[in-house]
């Protein structure tokens, strides 16, 4: 089953276009990556997606119903969940409080275990629990980001560039969850600047030229494709 269906979507940031007739589609339970050059427009659609950018042409349909003009604070009621890039904090929040602001949509009797969840996956949240978060470190940030969506219990969680800035022993943490996430039937898009990060945890990929979808196809063909190798990953 389809959970996100895009067709012929269109934005525009006065009169230059971002996405241009760009269609694309998410099946239940899949993680599927979105590669690109910076200013190809990967950030702008996800952030269409979640309701914070307009869409000029085209259609999102989330479930099977049409989201095209639902407000971005009902795209996170259905299950829509987003980690921004630059994790988009409130820095003297405590790091609990930041944490709690992503079930603000929920009334339900779970939201302390899956509090404790989050902190058994990022221990050194529960250390740091009552400390602003704006005096955390990049990595320590970008983890409570990640767990601010999954309080939300996502249907869908977009990922925006979750390794950027971070040294390569927290994108290592980062990604261990991102694939437990996945094995665990989470429905993943993710935006990622590294290309073989991003194609190594996926099951299928597209590829966003100047607002365009250029190529797509299961991950792990496209990790051996000489032009795809060529263009993103270094040669």
């Amino acid at each position: 089953m389809k959970i996100l269906n895009i067709e012929n979507l269109s934005c525009y940031y006065g009169k230059i276009r971002a996405l241009e007739e760009l269609s694309l589609s998410i099946d239940e339970g899949e993680t599927v990556a979105l590669i690109g050059a910076n200013g190809a427009g990967k950030t702008t659609l996800l952030r269409t997606i979640s309701g914070l950018n307009p869409s000029k042409e085209g259609s999102i349909s989330y479930n099977g119903e049409d989201i095209t003009t639902l407000s971005s604070d009902m795209r996170v009621r259905s299950g829509i969940a987003q980690v921004p890039e630059g994790r988009g904090l409130f820095s003297i929040l405590s790091v609990e409080d930041n944490l709690m602001l992503g079930a603000y949509t929920r009334g339900d009797a779970n939201i302390k275990s899956d509090l404790d969840s989050i902190y058994s996956r990022f221990p050194i949240l529960k250390e740091k629990k009552d400390e602003y978060a704006g005096t955390l470190s990049g990595g320590q940030q970008q983890m409570v980001a990640v767990g601010r969506a999954l309080m939300s219990r996502p249907k869908l969680l977009l990922l925006d560039e979750p390794s950027m800035g971070l040294a390569p022993i927290i994108v290592d943490d980062i990604f261990a969850v991102i694939e437990e996430l996945r094995r665990g039937g989470t429905t993943i898009f993710i935006v990622e600047q590294n290309a073989f990060l991003a194609l190594k945890h996926s099951d299928r990929a597209y590829v966003l030229e100047n607002g365009k979808v250029v190529s797509s196809g299961k991950s792990s063909d496209l990790l051996s494709d000489d032009s795809i190798k060529e263009a993103y990953l270094g040669g």
